[in-house]
């Protein structure tokens, strides 16, 4: 078949077809002249089909979504537990977790010194309580690691059965329990002895903040502050006193009060929980011999004749007067030869004083300090209420108590048999309180974004890379 020809017998030339880049459209051939507005008609003609109609979009297929798996659940799950708002948090994290981690080394260490010399004297391996006391500190580890884990959901989810398991625990006390120097706090399990009232700690604080959460702005109102705390939150308390703790029960007064407080309770509310406790605790001194006995020592009425609660508050001074700036050495202490009674419990910071003089107790305050600051730091960048109050009741509830132990100690409170959190010997109350730890360290782990004053919240598509499409 022969080309056709222009007229003059020339064949027309035929130029190759030209080549763009991709995702670039074809310019204009070369040479043609063509300038942007012809280039543009042509493209409209090529999307005109026909007068007056236009292609219409295609809508895409939905992709088929696989089932879901194995991981995928597991994932979902993990998010329910953490809290999938949070990001990975700064030195906050660190300090809570070397402070108590210090502190409970610190009592190890101390525990086997005060508590060595009473158990030769009377017979019993040197190292008998320091073990105890050592296996106790290794489920308190596993515990707090566990609970570190959790997320604000899974607390919320464990407020109501803690605080029902703490409470029977409390009336099998009352049942079963073992007194000890007039108070009925133990239960005998072979020959190990368990606390409920130290679980308890936790659990109050888990069901305050849960509960107070839920209330918000009601909570102003003295009425719906009262709903919740009395019945429920004072039913353990009350458990309590009948067993005759007073010390125990203080406590976890102070964790109520300071949910109510950092829930926003109105202050009157306090005042007359304050002179309710007042009074609650002078009819439970004037019932008791034990009790007033302690009073009376710590106002010095009864110390003439050097009766034993004389002997032991004095004999803690003497131990810390005796230490000095920088301590007799570990292990040198005079007072722990069963001159001080519970030298390993209840007046162990006593032995600190003189073994490791001023300067040990101004360590071991300095990390009291420290897990104190690194906690309200924590709370600050948290704007949920239940966090807030639940930070708010574990911070209270271990600075409070070793300020009232401290105190009684050095003579500024009466002795009411409060151990010193992390340090005293006593293997529930360790477990529990790095339990508490463990809690804080969840909080501490992932926090929220802090927000930069006068910039809206970044959104969903503002934290995509813009140099992605």
């Amino acid at each position: 078949m022969s080309t056709p020809t222009r007229p003059g017998g020339r064949k027309p030339s035929v130029r190759p077809a030209r080549t763009t880049e991709p995702g670039r459209p074809a310019g204009p051939p070369a040479g043609t002249g063509r300038g942007p507005a012809a280039t543009s008609a042509a493209a409209k003609a090529h999307t005109v089909k026909a007068v007056g109609t236009t292609a219409a979009p295609r809508t895409p297929e939905p992709e088929r979504q696989p089932p879901e798996g194995l991981r995928a659940r597991l994932r979902r799950g993990w998010v329910f537990l953490e809290g999938s708002d949070r990001t990975p948090s700064g030195s906050s994290y660190y300090l809570i977790l070397g402070s108590a981690l210090a502190l409970t080394a610190i009592g190890l260490m101390m525990v086997l010194s005060a508590s060595s010399v009473e158990a030769i004297s009377e017979g019993k391996d040197t190292f008998d309580l320091f073990l105890k006391q050592a296996v106790w500190a290794g489920a308190g580890l596993v515990l707090m690691l566990v609970l570190s884990r959790l997320g604000p959901r899974a607390y919320k989810a464990l407020a109501w059965p803690s605080l029902a398991i703490a409470v029977v625990l409390l009336i099998l006390v009352l049942v079963i329990g073992v007194e000890i120097n007039g108070n009925k706090n133990w239960i005998q399990i072979g020959s190990q002895t368990f606390q409920p009232s130290e679980p308890t700690k936790l659990a109050l604080a888990l069901w305050f903040a849960a509960v107070l959460e839920r209330k918000k702005a009601l909570i102003r109102d003295w009425k719906h502050a009262m709903i919740p705390a009395l019945p429920f939150g004072g039913l353990p308390i009350g458990l309590v006193l009948i067993g005759g703790d007073l010390g125990t029960g203080l406590v976890l007064m102070m964790i109520a009060g300071a949910a109510l407080f950092f829930a926003g309770a109105p202050m009157k509310l306090f005042s007359l929980a304050g002179l309710a406790a007042l009074a609650g605790s002078l009819v439970m001194v004037a019932t008791s011999s034990n009790r007033g006995g302690r009073i009376s020592a710590w106002l010095g009425l009864n110390c003439d004749d050097g009766a034993d609660l004389c002997l032991q508050s004095d004999n803690g001074l003497f131990a810390m007067a005796s230490g000095g700036w920088f301590g007799v050495g570990i292990g040198q202490s005079r007072q722990k030869w069963n001159w001080i009674p519970e030298a390993h419990n209840d007046f162990i910071f006593a032995i600190i004083g003189e073994e490791f003089g001023l300067l040990g107790t101004l360590v071991v305050i300095l990390l009291f300090g420290i897990l104190a600051v690194a906690t309200i730091r924590v709370a600050l960048r948290y704007t949920d209420p239940f966090v807030r109050i639940l930070m708010g009741s574990i911070l209270v509830w271990l600075i409070g108590q070793a300020f009232v132990n401290i105190g009684m100690v050095t003579g500024l409170l009466p002795v009411i048999g409060v151990p010193l959190p992390f340090i005293s010997y006593g293997g529930s109350a360790l477990t529990f309180t790095l339990a508490a730890v463990g809690v804080l360290l969840s909080f501490a782990r992932k926090t929220p974004h802090a927000p930069v004053a006068g910039s809206p919240a970044p959104s969903a598509t503002s934290r995509r890379d813009p140099a992605r499409p």
